[in-house]
């Protein structure tokens, strides 16, 4: 018999909390091999995301939404069942399965329907997870952070969009020369998406060789995209120009690491921010905040969308006018510049103010992008890293879903793999092996290990202990057998 560990609710802006030890009967003896019970209202970009990466999990799926096109959409598309109603309305549950049901998410474009879908899923249905997505600051301001408890608005899980885009686009500058980034490990790791040029050193070399050549570079490449195809990589495959590589690497060794692959790690004083709305408030509220000040402006269209930025920032200089202006720009420094970061709503102002920005001088630009189809204009634009909205979205509730004592979850690319952190528990299957005696599907690489404080790289002779956290990457059909590999016994509670 086998129970799953959700882990503990993610609070953004409000830390953690603790959800109640009391366990739902059914979360308990539900057999080996058989999937939750998930209801998914909302079926725009990410409810289908969702709904496509829990179905073929082996997971019993309904999707709700007021709009019978989308639902039809879900269910000729997908392994799922399809209610076209209001989510919020008990009898709309009701018909979806909420008697049963392990987990509502609530990704309805109205912030006031998923509350509310949650609170009638908790009170009536006694549904024991509630995920909300949430994207007006004031729910989410930490002066009201109460407002999320059993007894007030039951949401288990709060995510904010807008949130989640501001912290990709502060680590994207984290990380100038890569494409895409993330943080493990508590902060320990960071993996890189790099794309490989000409002037690489180590292209046409085994990966294997590069563990000799750089013996104490505690670096690992767990992914390679190559004539838009992804997958892990083998000890003796090379790599090539025009290759997307993905890398783990403790960050203390990010410098070296971008140097073995060819890129160069620039300064970040001065950056230029397009969008003054909730998420280019959010990034310029970051930056003003780091002890390493950075001189920032801002330019709004909007006049009292500049004038709010405005009043609530103390350092950034915001200007109100078009950021696609080639006058307003350069009035702005953007020749000076270290960075430009495009986050109005609009793709094409985004990708355009990118492309006039770089022409001028700046030498990188982020552009946030809501259609995914626009991604592969990015690399002929000139445009050096993109932020997929609903990617981040789905990563962050992909996070509190998995099974096992899984502590975050990133998914790659367009939902093609993910990158899995976990703590290994004394019932794991894995506890106790050695790397190399590990049955792990072809598409999985473990890229770090942390024992205790201490981040490691894996080798094939690495024991793996109870308590330790590892970082993997799993291509999209291997995920079910990770997770085999990570539940946890019953007698563990």
């Amino acid at each position: 018999m086998l129970a799953f560990d959700l882990g503990e609710p993610f609070w953004h802006a409000f830390g953690n909390r603790r959800r109640s030890a009391e366990r739902s009967l059914r979360d308990v003896t539900r057999p080996k091999g058989q999937g939750m019970k998930v209801i998914i209202c909302g079926a725009g970009q990410v409810g289908w995301q969702i709904a496509r990466h829990l179905s073929g999990e082996n997971n019993d799926v309904t999707v709700v939404d007021n709009n019978p096109e989308l639902v039809r959409r879900a269910t000729d598309t997908l392994d799922v069942q399809g209610i076209a109603g209001f989510a919020s309305y008990p009898d709309v549950l009701d018909r979806a399965g909420a008697r049963d049901a392990d987990m509502v998410i609530a990704a309805t474009y109205s912030d006031e329907v998923n509350m509310v879908t949650c609170q009638v899923a908790h009170s009536v249905f006694s549904v024991p997870r509630k995920i909300a997505r949430l994207r007006s600051q004031s729910y989410l301001n930490v002066v009201y952070s109460d407002l999320y408890r059993r007894d007030h608005l039951p949401i288990d899980v709060v995510i904010s969009p807008e949130l989640e885009v501001a912290e990709a686009a502060l680590k994207r500058l984290s990380a100038p020369r890569a494409f895409d980034t993330e943080m493990f490990l508590d902060g320990k790791v960071q993996m890189l998406g790099l794309l490989l040029e000409e002037d690489c050193p180590v292209l046409n070399t085994p990966l294997r060789q590069l563990t000799d050549l750089f013996s104490t570079l505690r670096a690992v490449v767990v992914g390679v995209r190559r004539g838009g195809s992804l997958f892990a990589p083998e000890p003796g495959d090379q790599l090539f120009a025009g290759d997307e590589i993905y890398v783990f690497t403790v960050v203390e060794d990010v410098g070296r690491t971008m140097e073995v692959f060819g890129k160069t790690q620039g300064k970040q004083e001065r950056t230029i921010i397009i969008g003054g709305g909730n998420v280019g408030l959010m990034v310029a509220q970051r930056l003003e905040s780091r002890a390493r000040k950075m001189r920032s402006k801002m330019i709004e269209r909007d006049r009292a969308t500049a004038e709010k930025a405005a009043e609530a920032l103390e350092r950034t200089i915001v200007l109100n006018g078009d950021g696609l202006d080639a006058a307003l720009l350069v009035e702005a420094g953007v020749e000076r510049a270290d960075a430009i970061l495009a986050v109005t709503d609009d793709d094409k102002t985004n990708m355009l103010a990118s492309v006039r920005a770089k022409s001028n001088g700046c030498p990188l630009a982020i552009a946030l992008i809501n259609d995914p189809t626009l991604a592969p204009l990015m690399s002929p634009l000139g445009i050096d890293a993109f932020i997929n909205p609903r990617a981040t979205t789905v990563s962050s509730i992909l996070r509190h879903i998995r099974h096992g004592r899984v502590r975050g979850v990133y998914s790659v690319g367009d939902a093609e793999a993910e990158i899995i952190e976990a703590e290994v528990l004394s019932t794991s299957p894995i506890a106790g092996q050695q790397v190399r005696d590990i049955d792990f599907p072809e598409g999985v690489l473990i890229g770090a290990i942390m024992k205790r404080d201490e981040v490691i790289k894996p080798t094939g002779g690495t024991r793996i202990n109870e308590g330790d956290v590892i970082a993997m990457f799993c291509m999209a059909a291997d995920v079910p057998e990770v997770e085999r590999l990570l539940q946890v016994s019953i007698d563990f509670f």
